[in-house]
């Protein structure tokens, strides 16, 4: 196809920069899925001939996006056998004899913890044991999970295995020629950024965090408890032919319509208009009194198999690996598969309770799930669903956990003591997890994220088309005559807040690619050493607080908190801002310009 496309170098260079615009602002509309995006925007590069063929297959053969993906697995058995769950049942115990230690033990876990291993799944099961310890302090848990998932992002700061950014850094770096970074090598900035965040978190947690209300807390009366109670519509009901929303039956106290099912179909999704007919079974959510009262009520008649059916309300979050995901929740007839009602959705700010069948869920999401406490368990064990406000109750192949912990503390420690390749070892752990049952293959390949490896693929094409048409280079020729006169704390200070603009705005992973070959670029430009620019990029694109986008874990407690979007960047922009300019004068001393 090149031949259709006979650019010269500048123009290639121009399109390669319009096309990365082009990129970002539709990452910030949230148009299309991230991944979606960035697969467009390498496509439209090969189909012109920006990026040839064979550069397109070097960008596939990076390993960094091998590694990330065989370090999901070896997490996902660490999840698994339970080994991760030990430390929330420490944690439950410390609650218990001293909450504030708790937290401070729980938050130096989840850094620490991060530091060797993907953070997502660490959040996710440290979610509930925050809720809880928010509830023995008698507190709202928005005072507890913005710091949970802060704790989590500055901890993987501290390795190249800390997160996923770091190795996608580190492989683009490799690509462009710059020696291998070792793991532990940007451990003296990553504890500079570890120990500025924690005073932050000690001195403005307790001022700038909101009291905000979960969903589950603002949309259920956990006080008493609740039943569905299903009845059909005999042949002699004075409902007949009434509109079911105008029925005084149902809007009494203690009493809230859930459904009406007409035949096989269930007419939950426009209530306003549902004339009843005979043989309607209308689904109801009653007090037990109602439900009492209902037996005697001549309208109604029961259908004895779901008339008592005590229900719970849970608030369950949506993970990366979540089957769920990109699915219209309508179409997973949860109602028919499960006997769980979705009563709302919470995203971005609002819950949604109406149209909610048409809601396509997202990462990040939470659902206020209603029905029998079995019946929600199945769901969610089906699903990969968490609830946010118990610990898991599922089985966990506890005697196994010492293999699974035993082989990823192999892999860090062989791979700092330079023995072999990171892919190398990260590829034998995932055999050794596998073969000595930690986790079924099944189960190994549902933690591997397949849209964050899409996007790191495509995104490295993007990166791969930034430097062979000259736009890496275009873009170091216009600024090096600028930072030429600036001393090395600038030149560092500029690439940091691009970065962490950016990040901010898009995904870490993106600008971590983009941001690279260009930090490389001006360096060479300026005559420096490119190494101290790509720290900065590396900590930048992974010290991401401002908004619930930036970084996976602020999207994950952003619906558990009830958090607004103001919420992180009242909290984060301070943050930001102040280890800015404390990154930006270490790492000059750590590596020098």
């Amino acid at each position: 196809m090149d031949d259709l496309f006979q650019l010269t170098q500048t123009q290639s260079a121009v399109l390669t920069m319009v096309v990365v615009v082009a990129m970002f602002l539709m990452f910030l509309r949230e148009v299309f899925p991230t991944e979606v995006v960035a697969m467009v925007g390498v496509s439209v590069l090969l189909a012109t001939g920006v990026l040839p063929y064979e550069d397109a297959v070097t960008a596939l053969a990076n390993p960094a996006p091998w590694t990330i993906a065989a370090m999901f697995i070896i997490v996902g058995a660490l999840v698994r056998t339970g080994a991760l769950n030990a430390m929330t049942q420490i944690a439950e115990r410390q609650a218990k004899v001293s909450p504030a230690r708790a937290i401070g033990g729980g938050l130096l876990f989840v850094a620490v913890a991060s530091a060797i291993m993907n953070n997502t799944p660490l959040v996710v099961v440290m979610i509930p044991v925050f809720v809880q310890l928010a509830r023995t302090l008698g507190t709202s848990a928005s005072k507890l999970l913005i710091p949970l998932s802060y704790a989590a992002i500055v901890g993987g700061t501290m390795t190249l295995l800390g997160t996923s950014t770091n190795l996608l850094v580190d492989g683009v770096a490799r690509a462009s020629g710059m020696r291998p970074f070792g793991i532990l090598e940007i451990f003296p900035i990553g504890i500079v950024v570890v120990l500025w965040t924690f005073t932050y978190l000690y001195f403005m947690a307790p001022r700038l965090l909101p009291d905000r209300q979960s969903m589950a807390t603002m949309l259920s009366d956990r006080s008493k408890k609740k039943f569905f109670s299903e009845a059909v519509i005999p042949p002699d009901s004075n409902l007949i032919g009434r509109e079911v929303t105008g029925v005084q039956l149902f809007k009494r106290d203690g009493v809230r319509l859930i459904d009406v099912v007409r035949g096989d179909t269930s007419l939950r999704r426009n209530l306003s208009g549902v004339v009843l007919q005979v043989g309607d079974r209308v689904v109801l959510r009653t007090e037990m009194t109602e439900l009492l009262s209902l037996q005697g009520n001549k309208e109604l008649r029961r259908v004895d198999q779901l008339s008592a059916v005590e229900t719970t309300t849970v608030e369950v979050l949506i993970t990366p690996n979540c089957k769920m995901v990109s699915r219209r929740l309508g179409s997973l007839r949860l109602r028919r598969r499960y006997a769980v009602y979705p009563l709302a959705v919470h995203r971005r700010d609002a819950n949604i309770s109406k149209q909610i069948e048409d809601v396509i869920v997202r990462v990040g999401d939470t659902l206020l799930l209603e029905g029998a406490p079995q019946d929600i368990q199945r769901l969610a064990e089906d699903m990969n669903l968490g609830d946010v406000s118990a610990l898991s109750q599922r089985a966990f192949r506890r005697n196994r956990a010492p293999v699974a912990l035993g082989v990823l503390l192999g892999v860090v420690v062989l791979a700092a003591l330079g023995v072999a390749p990171i892919l190398m070892l990260a590829m034998i752990g995932v055999t050794l997890v596998l073969v000595t049952g930690c986790i079924d293959a099944d189960e190994a390949f549902s933690f591997v994220d397949g849209r964050l490896l899409a996007l790191i693929f495509a995104m490295l094409g993007v990166g791969s088309a930034l430097q062979s048409s000259g736009a890496v280079g275009m873009i170091a020729d216009t600024l090096s005559p600028v930072m030429l006169v600036l001393p090395p704390f600038f030149i560092v200070l500029s690439v940091y807040l691009l970065s962490s603009i950016l990040t901010e705005l898009v995904s870490n992973n993106a600008v971590a690619v983009v941001m690279t070959p260009i930090a490389i670029g001006l360096a060479a430009a300026l005559g420096v050493d490119p190494r101290p620019l790509v720290v900065a990029v590396m900590i930048a694109a992974s010290a991401s607080f401002a908004t619930p986008i930036g970084y996976q874990t602020n999207t994950l407690v952003f619906g558990p908190g009830g958090y607004k979007f103001t919420d992180f960047l009242k909290f984060g922009i301070p943050l930001n801002l102040s280890l800015a300019p404390i990154v930006s004068f270490v790492i000059p001393f750590i590596w020098p310009l």
